[in-house]
């Protein structure tokens, strides 16, 4: 039997460690810290994807469709091979960051994720295979798949163009779009329409396709967005604003469905009010993604890291976060702690208003108060401290 619980109480220690990294990082703008900011970025980018987000995913999706597979031998040794690969880039990235050892463990984690995949599309059990659910983890895992060309391409691209090129940028936007918006957003989505399957509510097929087929096309669309900053021919904004108004339409689609079938009777309160929280930012998400399709937004965000770093911060932690905090609770993998949640999000809420403040007054030219980064590393503090006290309710829980 594989201990999911501890699975989870490992993705929360990536959690937490990414918090203090982040914390870290705010040091560098008024303090000397001995170590490359560069390198630390790398670390911290990782360990925040492939630690906390792909672990906690992958034990969601292991639970709730392979677990009387009978495949626990082989789960075991493609996780524990996962985690030798983190800890392999945790330990590497710091002090080199894109070099031998760190390139090597990335590789290692890439193959180490198409081995989960396999085992996904290969192992599940008939009975899940036509549900709506398995569909969209299918999916996503394909896109998991699709976004890893970014990475192999970057090896070529630095050998051959070097770190500068746009082509060395558009392929880390490639990896992220389709990590942020494809594997994740619908992983997440598969596995809030497999509550509603398991309950017995009623979704209907033709409003299930329909969501699916326009998914698929935003998803492809939408990467379109990323590229603007080249300012590239009309035709690319022409697609980008497609997939951005489609992505709306999908997404009322998406609640409609949800709606309608009454998930919402079947969800616990706090992890209902985790999901009206990730779908309010999900929207703020969706606007901002449609004025980014605009030329003048588009540039505009390019030019603005403050800007890019918040819209990043905005998904990961406003909106993947706190829905899988939900799922977690709702599939009794961990109790989380409400205070704990509270402070987390206080510093979600603070740090986002002042890097969005920060990238305004570079936008209008305003000029910044001379603590800002002494009051944004104060805000980022409070991010260990909540996923901490998350982190200790669960092993106190556990104990």
């Amino acid at each position: 039997m594989i201990a999911i619980r501890k699975h989870i109480i490992l993705a929360l220690g990536y959690f937490f460690l990414v918090a203090l990294l982040g914390v870290v990082l705010r040091l560098f703008f008024f303090a000397d810290v001995p170590a490359t900011y560069k390198f630390m970025v790398h670390t911290h980018s990782h360990v925040a994807l492939l630690g906390w987000v792909y672990v906690g995913l992958t034990s969601l999706i292991y639970i709730l469709f392979l677990k009387d597979a009978g495949i626990d031998k082989v789960y075991r040794r493609i996780f524990w091979f996962t985690q030798l690969t983190i800890l392999g880039m945790l330990l590497s990235f710091p002090f080199q960051g894109y070099a031998l050892f760190s390139i090597v463990f990335s590789t290692l984690f890439l193959v180490a994720s198409y081995f989960f995949a396999w085992m996904v599309f290969t192992k599940t059990p008939v009975e899940f295979k036509s549900r709506f659910s398995y569909k969209c983890i299918r999916a996503s895992l394909i896109y998991m798949i699709i976004s890893s060309i970014g990475p192999w391409a970057l090896g070529g691209i630095m050998s051959a163009l070097g770190s500068t090129s746009i082509w060395y940028k558009l392929a880390i936007y490639f990896y992220l779009h389709f990590q942020y918006n494809a594997w994740f957003v619908l992983a997440l989505c598969g596995m809030l329409f497999f509550i509603a399957e398991n309950n017995k509510l009623k979704i209907s097929r033709r409003d299930f396709k329909s969501f699916f087929i326009f998914i698929n096309i935003a998803i492809v669309l939408t990467f379109f967005l990323s590229v603007l900053w080249t300012q590239p021919n009309l035709i690319f904004y022409n697609l980008a604003g497609i997939g951005a108004v489609l992505q709306l339409f999908v997404f009322l689609k998406f609640y409609s469905i949800l709606k309608s079938a009454g998930l919402g009777s079947v969800i616990m309160p706090f992890s209902k009010q985790l999901l009206v929280i990730a779908g309010w930012v999900l929207v703020v998400k969706l606007l901002a993604q449609l004025l980014s399709a605009l030329p003048y937004f588009a540039d505009l965000a390019y030019r603005t890291p403050d800007f890019v770093i918040a819209y990043l911060h905005w998904i990961f932690l406003g909106l993947i976060s706190p829905v899988l905090f939900a799922l977690l609770i709702h599939f009794k993998l961990m109790r989380l702690s409400k205070i704990g949640f509270w402070i987390f999000f206080s510093g979600f809420v603070i740090t986002e208003l002042i890097l969005l403040y920060r990238g305004l007054a570079m936008w209008q030219r305003w000029q910044l108060p001379e603590d800002l980064a002494v009051y944004l590393f104060a805000g980022s503090c409070l991010f260990p401290i909540g996923i901490g006290w998350i982190l200790l309710t669960k092993l106190r829980t556990k104990a």
